[in-house]
């Protein structure tokens, strides 16, 4: 299944290759991955497309909110279900 998962991140050195290795490091492929700025000039905006199982990007995304640099983590098909 696809997920689109939205992060905001503290726009500091290497916290997207933080972000991207981990999902490398559990072996999963990003589809599309794209970061922009926010009005705040410390947060970064990274919205990435990635394949998998719907369990498996659940621990994926409770692994991602556990890194430093990482400030929120939605999924927005997810979060809008009750």
């Amino acid at each position: 299944m696809k997920h689109t998962l939205s992060i905001l991140l503290q726009n500091e050195a290497g916290a997207l290759v933080r972000v991207a290795g981990l999902f490398s490091a559990r072996g999963y492929n990003i589809d599309s991955l794209t970061v922009a700025a926010t009005q705040d000039p410390a947060v970064s905006q990274l919205t990435l497309v990635m394949h998998g199982a719907d369990a498996s990007v659940d621990q994926l995304i409770k692994q991602t909110r556990k890194l430093v640099d990482v400030i929120e983590v939605s999924h927005p098909a997810v979060d809008a279900m009750p």
